[in-house]
């Protein structure tokens, strides 16, 4: 017996040494990496929070209010059919004197609701002739309810809540487009 334990006294520094050798030339069984995550799909669906909306053209909206003075709007307009279904959802703030301009291809009665909508909204609908034909003002966040003024129009302006009754604008109020000429809507 102590001939096998002398044996073993000998043998396991070899081993030892040997496969520390083969691990530093590189020949010693490596761990299997991990395999790497597969990319995630794109994200399809215009109203879901992490779809990534192409950038919107720009333009501006000026208002005359009740008193003769103008207020001018600086705004993304959405002429395409998803831009105008995403609108503004998922946004969190809307810096005064900013917004969002709907463009549709024919005047009739429109409804919007605020799924998705962060933050309260004013929305001004605008005829085709550029008049105001009502004011939603200050729409519920998060709402299924559908808004509309009951009058037809071809435009809608999404400013912040309670700004269209800040500077006075009221149905009936002068409306004229910057940068929004030759854009094309679409159904």
């Amino acid at each position: 017996m102590t001939r096998g334990l002398r044996w073993m006294g000998v043998a396991m520094p070899l081993l030892l040494a040997t496969a520390c050798q083969q691990e530093a030339q590189g020949s010693a069984p490596r761990a299997t990496p991990k395999a790497a995550e597969a990319p995630r799909p794109r994200v399809t669906d215009v109203t879901a929070e992490d779809y990534v909306m192409p950038p919107l053209p720009r333009g501006h909206v000026r208002l005359e209010d009740a008193f003769g003075g103008a207020h001018r709007v600086e705004v993304e307009i959405a002429a395409t059919a998803d831009s105008r279904q995403r609108g503004m959802m998922w946004r969190k703030e809307l810096a005064a004197g900013k917004g969002m301009l709907f463009l549709f291809p024919h005047e009739q009665v429109q409804g919007f609701w605020m799924r998705n909508t962060l933050i309260s909204l004013d929305m001004i609908f605008i005829t085709s002739d550029l008049r105001v034909a009502g004011i939603v003002s200050r729409a519920v966040p998060r709402s299924f309810e559908s808004r509309s003024v009951g009058a037809p129009s071809q435009y809608v302006l999404e400013v912040p809540g309670g700004w269209t009754e800040k500077v006075g604008i009221r149905k009936g109020s002068a409306v004229r487009f910057e940068g929004v000429a030759g854009l094309d809507i679409e159904p």
